[in-house]
């Protein structure tokens, strides 16, 4: 059974950073890519950041190139979503996500992905 468990979220003030983890469980994900999507009040599920299992390609939506770095961890089958220079803009429930991707280069950007996790929610104060 696969599970997705996220933590890190919290209220911050603008300027400030936050890391979120996602803990990975149940299978192996070689293969697969990892998303870090976020849901703001009134607004669609996008992604903001998407990695390869394998660490070879990386997506940003434009809204956080330059302040959220996404990377993981095999060892401990996590990956993590660092936050810097955040905005109110920035304040939604974020969510992990996994898809199994095959030997594609890019990240998948839609929102076709095989697992979820619950989220966790992050608030930026002005």
């Amino acid at each position: 059974q696969v599970q997705l468990v996220e933590s890190g979220g919290g209220l911050v003030q603008a300027g400030g950073s936050l890391r979120l983890s996602c803990a990975a469980t149940g299978r192996s994900f070689s293969s697969y890519d990892m998303g870090w999507f976020r849901q703001g009040p009134g607004k669609e599920r996008e992604l903001g950041a998407g990695v390869k299992w394998s660490g070879s390609h990386a997506y940003y939506a434009d809204s956080v190139k330059g302040r959220f770095t996404i990377s993981r961890d095999k060892s401990q089958n996590a990956v993590y979503l660092q936050m810097n220079s955040l905005t109110p803009e920035d304040t939604a429930l974020y969510y992990c996500a996994a898809v199994w991707d095959g030997d594609s280069i890019e990240v998948v950007t839609s929102t076709e992905y095989d697992y979820w996790g619950q989220g966790t929610q992050v608030t930026v104060s002005s």
